[in-house]
């Protein structure tokens, strides 16, 4: 869970000639594809699966449920992926929350870029496939699930403190739940599920509570509606900074933290 997937020079010779049995070809390749490969294909998957749930769930609400289908939807598939399959690639699932891991430690920075790009790819795929099993109509009259709340520049700056805040909460669930050795327990996948759920019933009708560039990407490109798009990074990407810098500097523990470090 502590998205602890990097590797450097000296883990990948000292991985490459832990078997003598092996040739070291075959050592070598297997140990790249679990350190980098795999992580990749499984945060593509997991980002899939969860903006598949989410997409549909707000495709296929009903006005009597409001927002808590939604939110229960997106918690609750959150916190299923990231406990299932969170020990191999960490369970970001979202590029704000790999920025945020590799700020405070628990990323390398070299897989950053790969772990985007395979989270929107997740978002794309998870985005079409609950367009092709939505009827058209239902589709379109949620705008593919693509965020639509802010209708004119003066809902911008409300909603991106929006997004600001509600991602933080998010982030730290991850960072201080999932990777800072003091706080870390079993209980992170619950807790981050739990933070999203919370976020969207809090946050929903401000901002859409988005929290994810991924998940705004997907059914942003499905439903060509881009309108004020950039809402949904610059806040997110704002709030991986902030507890970045909480962490590294202040919340975290003795290894994480850069300054007032502890004998």
């Amino acid at each position: 869970m502590s998205g602890d997937a990097a590797v450097s020079m000296c883990d990948l010779e000292f991985g490459c000639g832990k078997d003598k049995g092996l040739s070291m070809g075959t050592r070598c390749h297997g140990f790249w594809y679990e350190r980098l490969v795999q992580p990749c294909l499984v945060e593509m998957l997991g980002s899939a699966l969860f903006i598949f749930i989410s997409c549909l769930s707000v495709i296929e609400n009903g006005p009597e449920t409001g927002l808590l289908q939604p939110a229960l939807a997106h918690g609750l598939a959150l916190g299923l992926v990231v406990a299932t399959l969170g020990n191999i690639s960490g369970g970001h699932f979202n590029p704000a929350v790999s920025l945020a891991a590799v700020l405070v430690g628990g990323l390398h920075l070299t897989l950053l870029l790969p772990y985007c790009i395979s989270q929107l790819c997740g978002g794309l795929i998870g985005a079409a496939l609950a367009k092709a099993v939505s009827p058209e109509e239902r589709f379109w009259n949620a705008s593919g699930a693509a965020f639509v709340t802010v209708q004119e520049p003066g809902q911008v700056a409300r909603a991106v403190v929006a997004e600001l805040v509600l991602t933080t909460l998010l982030v730290l669930a991850v960072c201080m739940g999932a990777i800072n050795e003091k706080t870390r327990g079993p209980l992170a996948p619950f807790s981050i599920g739990l933070s999203v759920t919370v976020d969207i019933l809090a946050g929903g009708a401000v901002s859409g509570a988005c929290m994810n560039p991924a998940r705004a990407f997907g059914p942003a490109v499905m439903a060509g509606h881009w309108a004020f798009h950039w809402i949904y990074w610059l806040g997110p990407l704002l709030a991986s900074l902030l507890v970045g810098a909480l962490v590294r500097f202040f919340i975290g523990d003795g290894n994480t933290r850069l300054i007032l470090k502890g004998r």
